[in-house]
């Protein structure tokens, strides 16, 4: 396959399109920025589409708690659509908001290919606010998650009132067990952050950041890799640049850790 086209859904208070469109351009792909009603009223086809994309911001102003009306809007709609094209053996990656739509579909964590059930919830902030930081994480190896595969750690902005991670003990543990934890929250020496604020943002429980389902190829993340798509991006670059000129080197990794997680998707799609 030659062209990976990435439908991007946008509409009723998302606000990441245009930056999540530059960067999967950056990761090789094409794609498609799709208003949530083109898509219920098949002015936009999901089968045009080898990866879908629940970006980041405040759909319908997180009335009823964060992603829930998009939740309902697109199960009511065209959630049989949306079920088909996980059957054909698409990606769906859900970032900040769109990782809150995701778990109210029941999209994630689709245990036993159960894509229907609600288990696990986004929930308000420990913190009692609204956070808005760059966070350390580090990925599991051991999980299937396609978008994080070779990636130790990684550190990206979140930008959420309610990213912490809740669920009855039954599910942590399956999730934990079962490697569909992908990302964690993490201090800088690369150990868990155990909970510990502000590395832990929300106090997600076990240090939560990024579920996939069991084949990998569902993955919700609250911090955005979209928005480190550019080294300029990060807060230390300036830091960075100093230091890699003092050695005599680029200053400029290529490409971000944020790009190699779209990559990672883009390149499995291409591969078939």
């Amino acid at each position: 396959m030659s062209d990976v086209n990435v439908l991007i859904l946008s509409g009723y208070g998302l606000n990441c399109d245009n930056e999540t469109a530059h960067a999967f351009a950056l990761a090789g792909a094409k794609s498609q920025v799709v208003h949530i009603n083109s898509l219920i009223n098949g002015e936009a086809r999901l089968e045009d589409f080898q990866i879908m994309v629940f970006i980041g911001g405040f759909s319908w102003a997180d009335d009823h708690g964060a992603g829930v009306v998009q939740a309902v809007r697109l199960k009511t709609n065209i959630g049989q659509r949306i079920l088909d094209f996980v059957d054909r053996g698409n990606l769906i990656l859900g970032i900040c908001n769109g990782f809150q739509a995701l778990v109210n579909l029941g999209l994630l964590p689709g245990f036993n290919r159960d894509y229907i059930r609600r288990s696990v919830a986004l929930t308000y902030n420990d913190c009692g606010n609204f956070r808005d930081q760059w966070v350390y994480l580090k990925t599991n190896p051991a999980s299937p998650c396609v978008f994080t595969r070779g990636i130790d750690a990684a550190e990206f902005p979140v930008r959420h009132g309610e990213g912490k991670l809740y669920a009855d003990e039954d599910i942590l543990a399956r999730l934990l067990a079962d490697d569909q934890v992908a990302l964690q929250y993490a201090r800088p020496d690369g150990s868990l952050a155990e909970g510990c604020f502000p590395y832990n943002p929300n106090g997600s429980q076990h240090d939560i950041a990024g579920i996939c389902d069991p084949t990998g190829r569902i993955f919700g993340l609250m911090p955005h890799p979209e928005a480190y798509h550019h080294y300029t991006n990060h807060p230390d670059w300036t830091r960075t640049r100093e230091a890699a000129r003092r050695q005599g080197r680029s200053p400029e990794p290529s490409p971000t850790v944020g790009i190699r997680l779209l990559q990672n998707a883009v390149d499995y799609v291409r591969c078939g």
